[in-house]
């Protein structure tokens, strides 16, 4: 007979967690750049549905069914068997379906901005197919880690630290985006686009955690269960709430000012440490293990990147992998019943710390092989050209995810990048530029030329660079919209061709005097060719007088400070400059 208050609460919990991809999908947008937006969007969608396929052929067999010495379940293709309880079957299999799903949309965030999709399409079938149930059976199906007293109540190992592992390996094999570090290997920020959309996916994803440890529990029948039930929100919410506290402080103390995406990594950090021992620990343990879990993710997120150089833009390995870790050992010490501080002993403690060390070893191998054979096949990393476009228009052919609306752009920072002009040009080996360099007579006898450039905004850092080494330091960039006669590029929307795209471009104006026109306008082309259509345009023109408001100098007067002299007998200038382009 099945019991219809389990069910609901099970179905209940399910959809609950089954909304966590829509908390994940927002904090990963909203923490890397507009260009990305619609690839992070499709990632989170196609790992959830390949999963969930994958997850219904193979991964449930492997991870409930009759278990073979302990390591692996015996497979039970498309779920044919009874495993029911006061509960349907179905309803089991689509509870343990999402918590797959959940482990599978962990890896990427940290993975963002420069994955293939069919890489990462390739990445979800396999862990959900076989890496996530086979470790997931030594924990809830039955295995040998059960059956020594490990305790991972609803995840923070099973789900949290399987999907943290992968996500390190991912990044650390596609290496850094472009730009996230100086010449010197110090990390560079490269801001997230929306901190309100990241910020709305932290609070549904702390929303949907009560399903997630809350349903754990499987019954809500008997006062038993809804003790257990009511007891796991409140430990679950005690620890969020510490935790995003602590680390708020702990980012005001360091850096002088509360860091907001630190904080909202904070809050994830606490409700994935808890996740393994909300059921055993007591409101204070939970506080005591949100508070460490603080630490774990703002020093976390520093040793990876100032000392491992790993990019991880959204903290995924910190918060799941490092607190997923952490909160399952810290069950060894603050459980009420057999937990360290309570005079269990160390029994508890030291099985916690070989089920996590078994489940890293596991996870390690396992998906080091994956990423190399789809590195090795399909390649793991977009071209540079490509990662510096953004995978929306390269990946999908998405020009914005933000459609009649001006990008959020920041020319110094959001497209930093650390390639050289050089990098982008073509024909490398063969740039003879003349140059027309000049002697002026007197600053009143300086013509002044205003040179404006149409240009794609992904290009913004290496124009500065190579203008700054002709002499040009004084700019003006905005965001502007429009097209050419192509009418943009072609763009359907749901199978319907858009007749005119009004494209985001950068809008680049320069005003010059004693550094020659025709090397401002011969150094942009170099390095915004790249030979495809919407390269951009340049317009020049005649420019009448120039005011500096401050001190009222007028003509090549006002902008000195912005250009420098070049002198047609200096030889050794002369070759900079044409180096320079």
């Amino acid at each position: 007979m099945y019991s219809s208050v389990d069910t609901i609460w099970v179905l209940l919990g399910a959809a609950l967690v089954f909304f966590m991809q829509a908390g994940f999908a927002m904090v990963e947008t909203g923490f890397t750049r507009s260009k990305n937006a619609g690839n992070i969007i499709m990632k989170n969608t196609l790992d959830f549905t390949i999963g969930t396929i994958a997850f219904w052929v193979l991964g449930f067999g492997l991870m409930f069914g009759t278990s073979i010495l302990g390591f692996v379940g015996t497979p039970d293709f498309f779920v044919s068997g009874d495993y029911s309880s006061t509960i349907p079957t179905m309803a089991f299999f689509i509870f343990q379906t999402v918590f797959s799903a959940t482990a599978a949309t962990i890896v990427s965030g940290a993975m963002a901005e420069r994955t293939k999709f069919i890489s990462y399409c390739i990445y979800s079938l396999a862990i959900s197919a076989f890496i996530y149930p086979i470790s997931g059976h030594w924990i809830w199906g039955g295995g040998w880690l059960s059956q020594l007293g490990f305790h991972d109540f609803a995840g923070s190992t099973a789900v949290h630290m399987v999907g943290g592992v992968a996500a390190f390996l991912g990044a650390k094999a596609l290496g850094p985006r472009i730009g996230k570090f100086d010449d010197n290997g110090n990390p560079k920020a490269i801001l997230g686009h929306n901190l309100t959309i990241g910020a709305l996916g932290v609070f549904i994803l702390w929303f949907c955690w009560f399903g997630f440890n809350g349903t754990s529990t499987i019954s809500m029948t008997g006062d038993d269960s809804i003790l257990a039930a009511s007891t796991i929100f409140v430990t679950t919410n005690m620890a969020a709430a510490v935790a995003t506290t602590t680390a708020m402080i702990i980012t005001w103390i360091r850096y002088k000012k509360p860091d907001v995406s630190i904080t909202l990594n904070g809050a994830l950090g606490g409700l994935v440490a808890i996740t393994a021992g909300c059921d055993v620990v007591s409101v204070a343990g939970a506080a005591a293990i949100g508070f460490i879990a603080a630490f774990i993710i703002v020093f976390g997120i520093e040793f990876l990147e100032k000392k491992l150089k790993i990019d991880d833009p959204v903290g995924a390995v910190p918060v799941h992998g490092m607190c997923g870790a952490t909160g399952t050992i810290l069950t060894g010490v603050f459980a009420v019943d057999g937990g360290l501080l309570y005079g269990g002993g160390t029994g508890m403690l030291l099985t916690q710390i070989v089920g996590v060390l078994a489940v890293v070893a596991w996870v390690g191998i396992s998906m080091t092989i994956v990423f190399k054979l789809i590195d090795k096949t399909v390649g793991l990393r977009v071209p540079a050209e490509e990662e510096i476009t953004g995978l929306d228009v390269v990946e999908h052919g998405l020009l914005s995810s933000y459609a009649d609306f001006m990008p959020t752009f920041s020319p110094a920072v959001s497209y930093a990048s650390n390639l050289s002009p050089i990098h982008l040009m073509k024909n490398e080996d063969d740039i003879t530029v003349p140059v027309e360099v000049i002697k002026m007579k007197s600053s009143k006898e300086v013509k002044m030329t205003k040179v404006v450039i149409i240009m794609n905004q992904d290009k913004f850092t290496v124009l500065k660079d190579a203008m700054n080494k002709i002499g040009i330091t004084g700019m003006t960039a905005v965001n502007v919209l429009g097209c050419g006669i192509q009418k943009g590029y072609s763009e359907y929307y749901r199978g319907v061709k858009v007749d005119m795209n009004l494209l985001p471009k950068l809008q680049v104006e320069i005003v010059v005097s004693k550094v020659p026109t025709r090397l401002v306008i011969e150094t942009a082309k170099k390095v915004l060719q790249t030979g495809h259509i919407g390269d951009g345009k340049i317009f020049v023109y005649d420019v009448e007088n120039v005011v500096k408001i401050r001190t009222g100098e007028e003509g090549y007067d006002a902008l000195q400070d912005d250009d420098v002299e070049i002198n047609k007998n200096d030889k050794s200038e002369n070759k900079m400059l044409t180096d320079a382009i």
